[in-house]
């Protein structure tokens, strides 16, 4: 009764099993007929068309209500964009350092901005420095519109550099007058309460 699996493995192997002729070709017809291939019709990616564009289409509709929803902040430095910014060069497609600096400054600058805190009792003093910022700005784009029509110069170059950095001073003293003032009435809140 101990067979050798193996080798009954090995005699089933060696026998050839033959099927009839043609039932390969009945076997994939009857599967044909059994399991027809549906094809997608071209309604079929209009849905998927219509679903991408709806998507699409509430994005941007989300995107126009969330950044309507934030506050405006007066915008003091404008590096400009590709429709108002002068036709010719400004002072960061001079030279690479250049850019680097303008760069430095302005994001100093608008880090400054984003650090203000504004409030009923300062809101006074930051208007009035927000109005010489105001100014400045306009004079740097002064300065460009020079530095376009002349053409580059160390005096030009110079005095847009000197601007940004009037700026930056500008903000850095508002900055310190919001504290000072914050103290000040941290001291009369503490001697009241005393």
């Amino acid at each position: 009764m101990a067979q050798d699996l193996r080798e009954l493995f090995k005699k089933e192997n060696d026998k050839k099993h033959l099927m009839k002729k043609g039932h390969e070709e009945r076997f994939l017809q009857r599967l044909d007929k059994e399991l027809p291939q549906a094809r997608r019709s071209t309604f079929y990616f209009i849905k998927i068309a219509a679903s991408i564009l709806v998507l699409f289409s509430l994005g941007i509709y989300s995107y126009i209500n969330y950044k309507s929803d934030l506050p405006q902040q007066p915008v003091v430095v404008d590096k400009g964009t590709e429709d108002s910014k002068p036709q010719g060069y400004s002072l960061g497609d001079l030279s690479p350092d250049l850019k680097k600096v303008e760069n430095y400054y302005v994001a100093n600058i608008n880090l400054e901005l984003s650090r203000l805190e504004v409030s009923g009792e300062n809101k006074a003093l930051v208007d009035d420095y927000m109005k010489r910022l105001s100014e400045l700005d306009e004079e740097y784009k002064r300065l460009n519109i020079e530095l376009n029509e002349i053409g580059p110069n160390d005096q030009t170059i110079s005095a847009l550099i000197k601007n940004l950095q009037l700026r930056l001073q500008l903000l850095q003293k508002l900055k310190q007058k919001l504290n000072q003032l914050k103290s000040s009435e941290n001291e009369q809140v503490t001697s009241n309460s005393v």
